[in-house]
C-alpha cells in the first residue's frame, strides 16, 4: 500500500509564501512522476505542477514563475516553493505520485491539503 502525505499548507497573506511537501511512503520500486493538483470551489480540479519520469517538469501558466516543483528522490518526497500567492490560488493543494510498486502501476493521491489567501 502506497500512502503520500502532504504538510505546509496554511493561511498566507496575499503576496506571502508558502512550500508544501509531500512524501510517499509503502512498497515503492521507483516513482515515474510526481506533482501538484489543485481544486478550488466549484471548480475541477487542475495541474499545478509536475514532474515526469525523465525529470522534466511542467508548470500551469497560472503559477509559472511564481511556483518551483522540486523533489528529493531519496525521500520520495517532491515539494511546491509557491510565492507571491494570489487570492485566486486558494484551494485544496493534492499530491499525485504515478508509482511502480510490486503488483503493477499504482496513481496514489494525498488526502489534500489547504491552502488560503486572504489579508
Amino acid at each position: 500500500q502506497v500512502q503520500l502525505v502532504e504538510s505546509g499548507g496554511g493561511l498566507v497573506q496575499p503576496g506571502g509564501s508558502l512550500r508544501l511537501s509531500c512524501a510517499a511512503s509503502g512498497n515503492i520500486i521507483s516513482i515515474y512522476g510526481m506533482g501538484w493538483y489543485r481544486q478550488a470551489p466549484g471548480k475541477q480540479r487542475e495541474l499545478v505542477a509536475t514532474f515526469n519520469s525523465g525529470g522534466s517538469t511542467t508548470y500551469a501558466g497560472a503559477v509559472k514563475d511564481r511556483f518551483t516543483i522540486s523533489r528529493d528522490n531519496a525521500k520520495n518526497t517532491v515539494y511546491l516553493q509557491m510565492n507571491s500567492l494570489k487570492p485566486e490560488d486558494m484551494a485544496v493543494y493534492y499530491c499525485n505520485a504515478q508509482l511502480r510498486i510490486p503488483i503493477g502501476r499504482a496513481d496514489s493521491w494525498g488526502q489534500g491539503i489547504q491552502v488560503t489567501v486572504s489579508s
